[in-house]
């Protein structure tokens, strides 16, 4: 078992633990994140430094963290194969599993951002501009891990 097929599991467990519809709390969205980058980390080789100053909105990265992104928005199942934002996916995830306290706010990011990935021969790449656009668009509400 890969450590994508565990974070899967972690993921659903998380979800699950919730309820099916209800949406998950602060801590719990918190704690998904936690998961999902402990194994994308290792994965990709970014490093806390590149992972730190992303959170703090300083996105001159090495390509290893966006590689990083890439793993973090497709165990969300957020980036398509053609390296776009999964808008639907985004929209309905935001609505049914996001809790209340960055619901709305993330609906607008996902709105502002569908269309962000420019960089679609380069997977990294388009994950990394997608990632930027949801945290330019509302720092305070940001929660990617």
């Amino acid at each position: 078992m890969d450590h994508i097929d565990l974070l899967k599991i972690a993921i659903v467990l998380v979800v699950m633990s919730t309820g099916v519809y209800a949406p998950m709390s602060d801590a719990q969205v918190k704690a998904a994140g936690k998961l999902v980058r402990n194994v994308c980390q290792p994965k990709n080789k970014a490093t806390d430094e590149d992972i730190d100053k992303m959170h703090q909105g300083d996105w001159n990265i090495d390509h290893t963290a966006m590689c990083y992104m890439h793993c973090v928005l497709t165990s969300q199942k957020l980036i398509t194969k053609e390296n776009n934002l999964d808008y639907d996916v985004a929209m309905n995830a935001a609505k049914t599993k996001l809790p209340v306290t960055i619901r709305d706010g993330t609906l607008v990011t996902i709105e502002q951002c569908k269309d962000s990935a420019k960089t679609l021969t380069d997977k990294c790449v388009a994950a990394y501009e997608i990632s930027k656009c949801l945290y330019e668009a509302n720092p305070q509400i940001y929660f990617l891990p």
